[in-house]
């Protein structure tokens, strides 16, 4: 843009909580970039990202642009072509990720008859309501956070490289499909891709913990606590990425626990199964 001896503009369509992994620092890199080399530039923002922490996290960055650009307030794109039934799955999600039950409550009355969200304890269930549920062409899959490592003694192993192409185009007669059910998709094979249904296979990675949630990552024979918050940004962000697949609908599959196994305690999935059966 620099490089016009005249005049240029550039449009960004920015989405909030989308970024997963380290790099990936959304919005608020163009403020710092903003700040730091291009003050002379003229910056019209939505008003709709000054409140809300999805897109800055810091009061001095929200007080810079105020300061120093625009608010528009017709800039903001409220409907979401993603889910195209319900421009509120988005905010269900966002409240659902920040433990707001009563707002999440409020919203998923007003989206459950054209986005329905449901829940369940077993992956058979979960895999008859996508085929069932699916007509003509559609696509169903599962889906899974690449952090979900002990979902591997289930059987469901996202360490297991998918081919992009394979998985959203193929039929569904071939095991390398989506619609085949065997091949799970993580945050990475599908940030900014869509099917018509997913099923989300939750792992013990992110769970509730006595109205909290607890972030871990597995290394070596058992799990590590996330204490940096950025790294718990990420794994969050992780969840809302997964959870906003699904253009018409999606299930909720939470494991049950294992006496026997120290990694799958009955407290890495309970808790959180019956927080998500209040939210509906």
């Amino acid at each position: 843009m620099n490089r016009h001896q005249d005049w240029c503009t550039i449009v960004c369509l920015i989405g909030g909580g989308q970024e997963i992994n380290t790099g990936e620092a959304g919005l608020e890199e163009w403020i710092n970039a903003f700040q730091n080399e291009f003050e002379d530039w003229e910056i019209h923002f939505s008003n709709s990202i000054i409140n809300s922490t999805n897109y800055i996290k810091t009061e001095t960055q929200r007080t810079w642009l105020l300061k120093n650009g625009i608010s528009e307030k017709d800039l903001h794109l409220s409907v979401s072509l993603r889910s195209y039934r319900s421009e509120q799955v988005s905010a269900f999600v966002h409240e659902l990720l920040e433990l707001n039950l009563d707002n999440t409550k409020k919203l998923y009355s007003e989206i459950k008859n054209s986005f329905p969200f449901f829940l369940t304890r077993d992956i058979d269930t979960a895999k008859d309501w996508l085929r069932k549920e699916s007509k003509g062409t559609e696509r169903i899959g599962l889906v899974a956070s690449s952090g979900a490592r002990r979902l591997k003694a289930l059987g469901l192993d996202v360490k297991n490289e998918i081919s992009a192409p394979n998985w959203f185009l193929n039929s569904s007669d071939d095991i390398r499909s989506s619609s085949f059910l065997e091949d799970i998709a993580t945050e990475f094979d599908i940030q900014g891709l869509e099917i018509e249904r997913t099923c989300l296979i939750w792992g013990a990675n992110f769970h509730i913990v006595n109205n909290k949630w607890k972030y871990q990552s597995f290394k070596g024979t058992k799990w590590m606590n996330i204490n940096q918050e950025i790294t718990k940004s990420y794994l969050k962000n992780t969840y809302r990425v997964l959870l906003t697949r699904a253009r018409q609908g999606m299930i909720i599959y939470i494991p049950k626990g294992s006496n026997i196994d120290h990694t799958r305690p009955d407290i890495f999935y309970d808790e959180t199964y019956k927080y998500l059966k209040k939210s509906a």
